[in-house]
């Protein structure tokens, strides 16, 4: 058995044209007022490597061709839909009408991120690095989801989390 590494070619990714063409996974994510432009890159990666629709960047979160989001993004900002709102509620009532909104958030009746399924698509709102999810973001969505955690730390990085959430999110999706 062989564990050398695959090629390039042997990987058989799209480019940036192809990407744009190619069906995606029905999930947004909603950028809730990120510091970092470090995670939105982070993050734009993720998106790429699930095909997801697009990422909705609100508020302060730092928005692409920023150097920060280009070092993470690895170009993923050339193949990837994203638009910017100016607050997060505006992102949240615009997409409510095709998407259920759900929040990546520890609250009171938040779903196991790992017991969750929907035939619905999905836009999945991530909150500030400090903060999380604004509240009255909160009084907007579905429902939340959680990530089941077991250490002696409260949160994941939102961008691992992010990640984590779409690798479960897209499971079923991919057949």
């Amino acid at each position: 058995m062989s564990f050398e590494k695959k090629s390039m070619d042997e990987l058989q990714r799209l480019n940036a044209e192809e990407f744009q063409q190619a069906e995606k996974f029905p999930i947004v994510l909603i950028l809730d007022n990120f510091r970092s432009a470090l995670n939105v890159g982070s993050l734009f990666r993720s998106a790429d490597a699930f095909r997801i629709e697009a990422i909705y960047c609100c508020g302060i979160t730092p928005i692409p061709p920023h150097r920060e989001i280009l070092k993470t993004a690895l170009g993923s900002t050339e193949s990837v839909s994203w638009k910017h709102f100016s607050n997060t509620a505006e992102a949240v009532l615009e997409i409510q009408g095709s998407h259920e909104v759900w929040a990546l958030e520890q609250t009171h009746n938040s779903v196991a991120l790992h017991t969750f399924h929907s035939q619905k698509p999905i836009a999945l709102v991530l909150g500030n690095e400090v903060n999380g999810v604004d509240e009255e973001v909160l009084k907007l969505v579905t429902g939340s989801l959680e990530i089941e955690q077991h250490g002696t730390k409260h949160s994941l990085n939102v961008a691992v989390s992010g990640g984590i959430a779409l690798f479960h999110l897209t499971q079923p999706l991919r057949g």
